[in-house]
């Protein structure tokens, strides 16, 4: 299959533009599952560090249930014509105790802090170990630009 106007990006190119993209976007699709309760996708805000991205959703959640569970995830950046999927691990901080950089950080980002709000909330912190980066079909392969945590050149 053929995909007009795309020029095949060197993985340097994904790198980088995958890097912006997380830097700069709001939205993330996650992905969870439960052995009991079946898969689970639901679109939250997220926040790079630079190392990992962060998602806060109710401490109650099925997302938040999931990840006791099963902590390996999938996020997806929602744009199916400049695909990035990340796949990880969840660390989950419940809201007392998430360190206060990354908080503050997402709250600075969404002019909302979930510390401020009545009930209880579980920040999510994925440090992604594989991922995924493709515009259309002349990248499909070389698409994994990241494997066990390492970047690719």
């Amino acid at each position: 299959m053929q995909t007009p106007g795309i020029v095949r990006r060197r993985t340097a190119e994904r790198r980088r533009d995958t890097l912006e993209r997380l830097a700069t976007e709001r939205d993330v699709w996650v992905s969870t599952a439960h052995p009991d309760h079946g898969p689970h996708q639901v679109p939250l805000w997220f926040l790079w560090d630079g190392r990992a991205l962060w998602m806060c959703t109710g401490a109650a959640s099925a997302t938040a249930r999931n990840v006791r569970e099963e902590p390996r995830v999938q996020l997806a950046l929602p744009d199916t014509l400049d695909v990035v999927l990340v796949q990880g691990e969840v660390r989950s901080f419940p809201d007392e105790h998430v360190p206060a950089d990354a908080a503050d950080a997402f709250a600075a980002k969404f002019g909302w802090d979930p510390r401020a709000e009545e009930g209880a909330f579980l920040y999510l912190r994925v440090e992604p170990k594989t991922v995924r980066a493709w515009r259309g079909a002349p990248e499909l392969r070389g698409r994994v630009i990241m494997r066990d945590g390492t970047w690719r050149e």
